[in-house]
């Protein structure tokens, strides 16, 4: 566990949920290949998808389409592609990091207020917390929506703050990507970057991480 500054009293926690509580690569990049294959593009790797990934489908669809198809319409149906083969593929591979379970009933048990912000489209986020992470109660579960912009705009993590009538100074912010740093950090939120995640420690810290942890237990130091 790697830590820039001393312990502080938190009271909540925001999780981001792709590569943090889910490790959701496989079904991504599989849907996301479905898509391109389907307008006649070439597929990539799944490793490469780790770097695709986390900004929303249409920055998705726009890194993942070659540069003279980045046209309006061209993205507009690679995303609705994504959207169909994901509703297909989403439960195939998809699962909770080891230790994410435990972690979160630590946290029930200690009556933290926990929630969830995803980039992922509203209607996916919520479908895939009530299937997979049905065991846990959130506070709150948002993705983006038409009244919810995308992280790293501060306005998602600042709603559920005010939601939990908690301050963003006492709340910790987990998320595996620098679009999670920057989040936390312009909510005024204490960043924690998950690296068991899709990015690595370099990318976390120079988007601003407080501190870096290895594994899902790490977090409950912070907490005491």
């Amino acid at each position: 566990m790697q830590q820039k500054e001393g312990k502080v009293a938190f009271s909540a926690c925001i999780f981001d949920l792709d590569g943090t509580l889910l490790d959701t690569l496989f079904d991504l990049a599989n849907s996301m290949n479905a898509a391109l294959e389907s307008l006649g593009f070439e597929p990539h790797s799944v490793d490469e998808y780790r770097y695709i990934i986390g900004d929303g489908m249409p920055t998705a669809a726009q890194r993942m389409l070659p540069q003279s198809a980045h046209d309006k319409k061209t993205i507009a149906a690679c995303v609705k592609a994504i959207k169909q083969a994901y509703s297909e593929k989403w439960a195939e591979n998809t699962k909770p990091y080891s230790g994410i379970a435990e972690l979160l009933r630590e946290l029930t048990k200690r009556r933290m207020p926990i929630a969830i912000l995803s980039n992922k489209p509203d209607d996916f986020t919520q479908l895939i917390v009530k299937t997979l992470l049905a065991d846990f109660k959130f506070d709150t579960v948002q993705g983006v929506s038409e009244t919810v912009a995308k992280k790293p705009d501060p306005a998602g993590a600042l709603a559920i703050a005010k939601r939990l009538n908690v301050k963003p100074t006492k709340i910790l912010y987990v998320g595996d990507t620098n679009t999670d740093m920057q989040t936390a950090k312009a909510a005024g939120m204490y960043a924690v970057g998950a690296l068991w995640g899709f990015r690595d420690a370099e990318e976390l810290l120079a988007s601003g991480a407080d501190i870096l942890i290895n594994k899902p237990a790490d977090l409950l130091k912070l907490i005491g």
